[in-house]
């Protein structure tokens, strides 16, 4: 029996490891354990290692790495510290981490470090700001390569991975928003005392690389909620580098009618608010990749997200208040059809993928030594 450790660290990382972690945990083959750390034990942002016991899974181990301060590297020391601790008891022999956050590059670093199969989900990605060296910094000590699309596997050859360790099977978060997963809209309005008829999901996150113009680009952004006179579901950025500014200015609007604020949101519930939103405004990814899915118009302000996407449902959008606004008002008065062909996110069935590469003896057998590949020339 071979034994898996994923490691999640936010609500978002462990949206898109879910389904994995079900398809394996329901297969005898397999012993599946969880190091839940990072966002999921911070009662500031909602505590959502609840979320991870309600789904059901087994063999939880829930580890502190947070400071007093937005500290992202010691973090990732403290997170290194907990996570080799654990490892050495669990033993696993593949650890499976996700995206471009230090607790993954914590993972990577101790998998890496003792000898184990590191399998990464969704690295060869391209954005903006401090997540690009994260994420290509886990690619390079990771064994596995779990990619979204061949855009992916292109940018890590070109990384020098082998191309045999590159899996391409989607996003796995696609596999939860099929209709029939998500929870009706009735049900998660009820839950979360939303009484909005119409409304939009912002979420807007801390830019590391530009911490020192927070305070104003913060400012500006909840000035634009207000002035807009719509309704918004607002949802708590993550815990790096400016969160704090950012959890401040959101004091201005605690009291709004137009506004409700969540520390966090069950991903299932989140996926169905999406949905049914007139639009998403902010800097999260998920206006880059769930919203188009959904078909929903986006706003992505700012840098954060940086070459990813370009689609004719995504209006792009700098930190002042005005452009802002303007932004707002051409989504809800566009009168263009969403064309959204090359989403290239799979099909929804990641975990389907993943369950048949585990199956094959050449995926155990990936060397545990890294080696890097010169890519062809015609010289």
């Amino acid at each position: 029996m071979k034994k898996i450790v994923f490691l999640t660290g936010t609500r978002a990382d462990f949206g898109k490891l879910k389904s994995l972690i079900q398809t394996t945990q329901d297969n005898s083959n397999y012993e599946v354990h969880i190091f839940a750390t990072g966002m999921h034990l911070n009662a500031k942002y909602g505590l959502t290692s609840d979320e991870i016991y309600k789904a059901g899974f087994r063999n939880i181990y829930p580890f502190v790495n947070h400071t007093k301060e937005e500290h992202m590297d010691r973090a990732l020391a403290k997170t290194i510290e907990g996570f080799s601790d654990y490892i050495e008891g669990i033993n696993p022999d593949l650890i499976v981490v996700h995206g471009d956050r230090v607790e993954a590059m914590g993972g990577a670093i101790v998998g890496s470090l003792n000898n184990i199969l590191v399998a990464h989900v969704e690295g060869g990605e391209i954005s903006g700001t401090i997540d690009e060296l994260i994420r290509h910094s886990i690619s390079k000590l990771a064994h596995i390569h779990l990619v979204t699309n061949n855009n992916a596997k292109t940018l890590l050859l070109q990384l020098g991975e082998l191309e045999n360790s590159i899996f391409v099977i989607g996003s796995p978060d696609l596999d939860l928003m099929n209709e029939e997963n998500l929870p009706a809209l009735t049900d998660v309005k009820e839950y979360y005392d939303i009484s909005y008829k119409k409304y939009a999901v912002a979420m807007f996150h801390p830019v590391t690389t530009e911490y020192h113009d927070i305070k104003k680009t913060i400012k500006n952004f909840v000035d634009s909620l207000i002035e807009s006179q719509l309704n918004y579901i607002v949802i708590y950025p993550n815990n790096d580098l400016g969160s704090r500014e950012i959890l401040e200015e959101y004091s201005r609007i605690q009291d709004n009618p137009r506004i409700k604020i969540f520390p966090s949101l069950r991903f299932e519930f989140f996926l169905a608010l999406l949905k049914n939103a007139e639009f998403m405004i902010g800097n999260s990814s998920a206006g880059i990749r769930e919203a188009p899915h959904f078909q929903v118009p986006s706003i992505d302000i700012g840098t954060r997200q940086n070459n990813r996407a370009y689609l004719n449902s995504i209006e792009h959008c700098d930190y002042d208040t005005k452009n802002i606004l303007e932004t707002i008002s051409k989504i809800l008065n566009r009168k263009v059809k969403i064309i959204n062909k090359n989403l290239e996110f799979g099909s929804g069935d990641s975990n389907i993928l993943f369950a048949n590469i585990l199956r094959k003896k050449e995926f155990w057998d990936i060397s545990h030594q890294k080696q890097f590949q010169k890519i062809k020339t015609n010289e």
